[in-house]
């Protein structure tokens, strides 16, 4: 989680300069219809932020081993690495009429699934992998060492998680000078911040959501009673799991279109201090007190999947599965514990 910087200290000489001279309503409006004029296109820098690892290059290969069941993360919807059905110390080695055969959560795999496909050399790999192909998956092979040794057999085990990208969004809260509580021109200024706000990351395929916005009296040490708006709102990227992607560039990920939409809104708020810092005339009624914007970075998982990176530290970043005995109803983080929970995904504790 992160927060943004204070943007200067002359807070208090903005709220003593505005006491007693309100402005017009309508100069509010026409501060920020300014602002949007101003209003930079997407601009390219990209921050780094929290990133899932993405292991299902096709190029992977995993081993399995004899003493404990090894982990596997598939990207929903992505095709798996490929397990072959050996181990580290057999991978080199020369096998005589090797005999591979796999199992998993519903039986025997045949070699000419669609989904679950076993090559000749006897790996194991994933078309379009699906919640309900997650689970224990298990390779017997049998060979000779050389043709006079006797037959050998060897059974590996191997857990496949699916999992998603979380669901990662901004989290903004800003204060505003107001107009006296329950009236309604805060109302009709709270309106119009959001529709510049949703404007302004629209073409990132982005969303402003309101959370709250709740108007106090505040007393100031020298200006006296102040009427302040606190808003906090929330922006995030437009699903588009269901529907077309906004593109196919690699600069179409989540975290990079919301990496410009935070650009651009704190970009739109320091134009705020700007605009306001140069006007001759009083200050307007209603405006944005410079230094408290504030911004946190949060992680959500679907239902059915959770974050824990002590049982999944390949995958640390990641909404994995929920493993039985455990679920996840809502868009928290965690699978929490529930002994009745027997399947992969689990929403309820029944």
């Amino acid at each position: 989680m992160e927060a943004s910087a204070p943007c200067g200290a002359r807070r208090g000489w903005r709220r003593s300069r505005a006491a007693g001279f309100p402005l017009s309503r309508t100069a509010v409006v026409l501060v920020f219809s300014a602002l949007v004029l101003r209003a930079p296109p997407s601009v390219g820098y990209l921050a780094q932020l929290p990133r899932g690892i993405h292991l299902t290059q096709d190029s992977m290969k995993i081993v399995g081993s004899p003493n404990f069941p090894v982990k596997v993360y598939v990207m929903l919807h992505q095709k798996s690495p490929h397990m072959l059905c050996v181990t580290q110390r057999l991978r080199n080695s020369e096998l005589i009429d090797p005999s591979f055969q796999w199992h998993g959560p519903k039986g025997k795999i045949i070699s000419g699934n669609s989904t679950a496909q076993v090559t000749s050399t006897g790996s194991l790999v994933f078309q379009n992998f699906k919640e309900s192909m997650s689970g224990v998956y298990t390779c017997f092979l049998e060979y000779k060492p050389t043709v006079e040794e006797v037959v050998k057999n060897l059974q590996l085990k191997y857990v496949v998680y699916a999992y998603r990208e979380p669901r990662y969004y901004y989290q903004f809260t800003a204060r505003y000078h107001a107009a006296p509580c329950n009236t309604i021109y805060n109302v009709s200024f709270e309106k119009k911040l959001l529709e510049i706000l949703s404007k302004l990351v629209l073409d990132l395929s982005c969303q402003v959501f309101l959370l709250k916005s709740e108007c106090h009296h505040v007393k100031m040490q020298r200006a006296g009673l102040q009427n302040e708006l606190f808003f906090t709102f929330s922006v995030s990227s437009l699903d588009t799991e269901k529907g077309p992607k906004p593109c196919a560039d690699h600069s179409c990920e989540s975290s990079k279109r919301l990496s410009k939409a935070k650009i651009l809104i704190e970009r739109f708020f320091n134009q705020q201090v700007e605009v306001l810092g140069r006007r001759a005339e009083p200050l307007p009624e209603i405006y944005y007190i410079e230094g408290t914007l504030q911004m946190v970075w949060i992680n959500r998982c679907f239902p059915g999947y959770g974050m824990n990176i002590l049982k999944h530290p390949k995958c640390p970043e990641c909404c994995v599965i929920c493993s039985p005995g455990s679920y996840n109803s809502r868009d928290g983080i965690h699978c929490l514990q529930c002994n009745s929970s027997l399947v992969f995904g689990a929403k309820a504790c029944l």
